[in-house]
């Protein structure tokens, strides 16, 4: 009898864990697989083609969908500003520095003009932390942080909310290389951004990283 109450008890706690896996299934991890921007590796001309082809459609003209705009060289905020008139969700903000892997820095806005106004201090702000100590990525960090909170032309891309018309509008403007919207079921922060940059010109890859900030 010893030998048959711990068998029962072994049992008896299997059944209460299967009950409780039963009536409390662990809920699977959320996966988002929507992306904007090219892939690394990518021909810019592919990369180009796709992100025209994505706001192609002309029979939908009233759904509002997420996109991605890269620029030509680096703008700043009151260009940005001037953009026909979609919302501006995200400034994607990399100081241009010759030779020099710059971090991208991505602020969020909100509807209200100032929040778009004060996005290059925010984006200075947030490099804070990264400026500490005396390496070189510090030293970047700092040059980075100095030049946004002076209103460089350091705005590498955006990302907005439009119909496609409004987009394919964005598309026409000179300082606009490229406009990739995602599909209309695309969740707000369920996808990844990476703008083209601007010395992306053949294939999109990293540059050299041997000059000084």
């Amino acid at each position: 009898m010893r030998n048959v109450l711990p068998w029962l008890a072994g049992a008896a706690l299997i059944v209460v864990v299967l009950a409780a896996g039963i009536l409390n299934p662990v809920r699977p991890a959320s996966i988002g697989t929507d992306a904007l921007g090219p892939d690394n590796g990518e021909l810019v001309e592919d990369y180009l083609d796709r992100a025209a082809t994505s706001i192609a459609d002309t029979a939908d003209t009233t759904t509002p969908r997420w996109a991605l705009v890269s620029f030509t060289d680096s703008v700043d905020i009151e260009t940005v500003a001037v953009l026909p008139k979609v919302r501006v969700s995200q400034v994607l903000f990399r100081v241009p520095l010759d030779r020099v892997q710059t971090p991208l820095v991505t602020v969020d806005v909100s509807e209200h003009p100032d929040s778009l106004a004060r996005a290059g201090t925010v984006a200075a702000g947030l490099l804070g932390p990264r400026t500490a100590g005396t390496g070189r990525a510090a030293r970047v960090a700092q040059v980075s942080a100095e030049r946004l909170a002076a209103g460089c032309a350091c705005v590498a891309g955006i990302v907005v909310r439009g119909t496609l018309p409004q987009l394919r509008a964005l598309g026409d403007v000179a300082e606009v290389r490229a406009v990739e919207a995602l599909p209309a079921d695309a969740v707000a922060g369920r996808f990844s951004v990476t703008p083209l940059l601007p010395e992306h010109v053949d294939t999109v890859a990293p540059g050299p990283d041997d000059g000084e900030p």
